[in-house]
């Protein structure tokens, strides 16, 4: 970890869905910075490059570190392999910071508060930083679909699909689901609406909406699409119980 006193101000900034969203306040940050630090997850990583191309627009210079191995195959200690994953990344970032002090920025995709781990990992560095936020994926969705995420007095649940059985026994009817590759929203039993996007804010976003039951063959599709052309998918939807 960095020591106490070190010279070095770490900044993280939501860059939004695309770099058209970047804001006023997150560009002038970014532009501030003498670095950003970014993972580097393996030679066909697209978002790293959308990194390079802000950073190259700003003129900051983007360093790269290797993105350390993370337990990805549904590990049994899953909160364990994450927080191990946390302080192997806080460890390269920290060798980086240790030799280069100054103004350092990390750039989330999105929005810092939902579903991404940078702020845990530069806390974990000990160093003085704020937190910029960003349009997130929530919020796009919503916008895409017109949509209000919650209905009037009732509250949205926001979880992954790997918990998402679970919630909805619960007693959960209202979700937004992030971090769903196996799309488990298929298993669900009962009568559900959805409002589907993937890569949004990307030129080859993709939208479904309609009775869950009827539209899943064309959430599967739309994102085998959005996989061949972009390279990578995140995607996030809307789940709402219907009332029969």
């Amino acid at each position: 970890m960095i020591e106490a006193g070190t010279a070095t101000r770490v900044r993280v900034v939501g860059i939004g869905c695309h770099p058209g969203q970047l804001t006023a306040e997150a560009r002038e940050a970014i532009a501030g910075c003498d670095y950003v630090i970014a993972a580097d997850k393996g030679p066909a990583d697209p978002l790293l490059a959308l990194r390079r191309a802000i950073c190259a627009e700003l003129g900051v210079e983007l360093v790269a570190v290797a993105d350390p191995p993370r337990d990805r195959d549904d590990p049994a200690d899953y909160d364990g392999a994450v927080l191990d994953w946390h302080d192997a990344r806080a460890a390269a970032y920290g060798t980086v910071i240790a030799s280069r002090p100054g103004t350092v920025g990390f750039l989330v995709w999105g929005d810092p508060a939902f579903y991404d781990s940078t702020i845990r990992v530069v806390d974990r560095l000990r160093v003085e930083y704020d937190v910029l936020p960003g349009v997130s994926a929530l919020s796009l969705l919503a916008a895409r679909h017109r949509v209000v995420l919650h209905e009037v007095g009732r509250p949205v649940l926001v979880t992954t699909g790997r918990r998402l059985a679970d919630e909805v026994a619960a007693g959960h009817d209202n979700l937004v689901v992030m971090l769903d590759g196996r799309l488990q929203c298929a298993e669900l039993d009962g009568e559900w609406e959805i409002w589907w996007g993937a890569n949004l804010g990307s030129p080859h976003e993709e939208l479904v909406a309609g009775p869950l039951a009827s539209v899943v063959g064309d959430i599967r599709a739309a994102r085998a699409r959005a996989k061949e052309l972009d390279g990578w998918v995140m995607d996030t939807y809307l789940l709402r119980r219907r009332e029969v």
